[in-house]
């Protein structure tokens, strides 16, 4: 797809419903049984449409990444718009527990058809860490947190909980990693 010029409102229909479908089929773990092809029919466009907007099955799953860590990173800065900053710092962690919880099938087939894609992977990971850091860098000038937090040791250890989802018993596991690290946040000598 060309990123010159802005989109008509029909191929922007197109471009969203196809995303959606692949959304939905990628969170289903259904990916690997269609055709490429068979996403025109699933999002009802044409095929050629299909191939105007994405030439690959990378470039599908990439515009799919991109529109998660829209989403994820939106989340994050509503919750940095509304709650003390701890608390958004906190309710954003635990709702990317849920949103791993929830969306397994995503993240795994995202994971798979992207391994060699490093640059949209990059992109996406950088446009959330940034969401993280403004978290984290708002809690530390409130005093709510260390001054010492580094966002890339948070986001390691979202990706560690993402990357242990198989584990019998992950959630209530991931939840208490969650409460260890929010623990951990807190000014020496602040009890929990």
């Amino acid at each position: 797809m060309t990123t010159g010029k802005p989109l008509r409102a029909d191929a922007q229909r197109n471009r969203a419903a196809l995303i959606a479908k692949a959304r939905e089929v990628f969170d289903a773990g259904e990916f690997f049984d269609l055709r490429f092809d068979d996403f025109a029919a699933l999002a009802g466009v044409g095929t050629g449409t299909l191939y105007r907007h994405f030439p690959t099955r990378e470039a599908l799953a990439e515009a799919v990444y991109h529109e998660e860590i829209l989403t994820l990173r939106d989340h994050a800065r509503e919750l940095q718009a509304t709650l003390p900053a701890a608390e958004a710092l906190s309710a954003f962690l635990r709702a990317m527990v849920e949103h791993i919880h929830t969306h397994h099938g995503l993240a795994r087939t995202l994971s798979t058809l992207m391994a060699a894609s490093t640059n949209g992977l990059t992109e996406g990971s950088q446009a959330l860490e940034n969401a993280v850091a403004d978290l984290v860098a708002t809690a530390a000038r409130e005093g709510a947190v260390r001054a010492d937090i580094d966002p890339g040791a948070v986001m390691m250890a979202l990706h560690g909980i993402g990357a242990a989802h198989d584990r019998p018993n992950w959630r209530t596991e991931a939840d208490h990693l969650i409460t260890l690290v929010v623990d951990g946040f807190r000014p020496a000598g602040e009890k929990p």
